[in-house]
């Protein structure tokens, strides 16, 4: 059985709730599905992940949070060349640019995206919580 983990940061509870939605869609398959907030989350935790779905909201002027999940994403740079990886978070304002960074961070570190990262301004409605599902079927 495939080992995916689901880890995330959220501020108010949005990116949570696209996490859950995330880890139901890989669940589907019959993979073991584990949904971590990232403090809880190490490099080793991805390096043993068949696959991994980070989440973060977009915060400042468009960046990762910066008390855990920037440094986490530093500490997992060395661990995911070759790793199936999908990208989600919500923001309350910009264009995503956030997301693009994140993006291009994991190609430069050889990720393997397996779609562009899925971004939901404020609240995920039921049809936001439906494409989170489906990304996270891309993991199975």
């Amino acid at each position: 059985m495939k080992k995916i983990k689901v880890i995330y940061w959220s501020g108010t509870g949005n990116t949570e709730m696209m996490a859950k939605a995330v880890a139901d869609g890989a669940s589907s398959g019959g993979s073991v599905v584990e949904l971590l907030d990232v403090s809880k989350a190490s490099a080793d935790t991805v390096a043993q992940a068949d696959a991994v779905a980070l989440g973060c909201s977009a915060m400042g002027a468009e960046v990762l949070e910066e008390g855990e999940m920037e440094p986490f994403i530093e500490s997992i740079k060395g661990v995911v060349s070759g790793k199936p990886i999908v990208l989600f978070g919500s923001y309350g304002w910009g264009d995503g640019e956030w997301m693009r960074d994140w993006e291009a961070r994991m190609n430069s570190c050889g990720a393997n995206l397996l779609a562009d990262g899925l971004i939901i301004n404020e609240t995920p409605d039921a049809d936001a919580l439906e494409q989170c599902k489906n990304l996270g079927k891309l993991l199975r």
